[in-house]
């Protein structure tokens, strides 16, 4: 029998993650490293995180494109770009209650401007849960995915063990 953990509000991890993905995005932008860069760095300020360090790669061939990874003391931005198909993905997650990533999220997609995007929401907080005993041998370990486009909104829960 699992044993219920209970944390202190101040022990508890507000685990956010946002994430998703780009299409339909000008190449220019899509391969302007200095760009992509500067972009990822005012979202940090934006969503009042705090930067340890920032990167950039760019990658040539037929898969090429930028690499942006800002490490921020709450977790970290990922900006992945493939210019020749004209697709980016964009991962944001934050631990703490005071940062916002989809106000990162957001203002990244809004300097891309993709032709239309995806957004994904998972929380991955630390919480207190205890499943009822009959359901725990169905239902343990479920995942909550909140699906967002340019168009319409649709929420799935699974359980991973189907």
């Amino acid at each position: 029998m699992a044993q219920e953990v209970v944390l202190e509000k101040q022990d508890r991890i507000v685990g956010r993650h946002v994430f998703g993905n780009l299409y339909d995005v000008d190449p220019e932008i899509l391969r302007d490293r200095d760009f992509l860069l500067n972009v990822v760095l005012e979202a940090v300020k934006i969503a009042n995180m705090k930067l340890v360090e920032a990167k950039s790669w760019e990658f040539g061939g037929k898969k090429g494109g930028v690499s942006v990874i800002s490490l921020v003391e709450e977790s970290h931005i990922a900006l992945h770009t493939w210019v020749e198909y004209r697709y980016a993905t964009l991962d944001v997650y934050t631990c703490g209650d005071h940062s916002d990533p989809k106000a990162a999220f957001d203002y990244i997609v809004s300097k891309l401007k993709p032709g239309r995007y995806q957004t994904f929401y998972a929380d991955r907080s630390s919480l207190r849960w205890k499943p009822a005993p009959f359901f725990s041998n169905f239902f343990f370990g479920h995942s909550s995915i909140v699906y967002f486009s340019s168009s319409h909104m649709t929420k799935q829960i699974f359980n991973p063990r189907n």
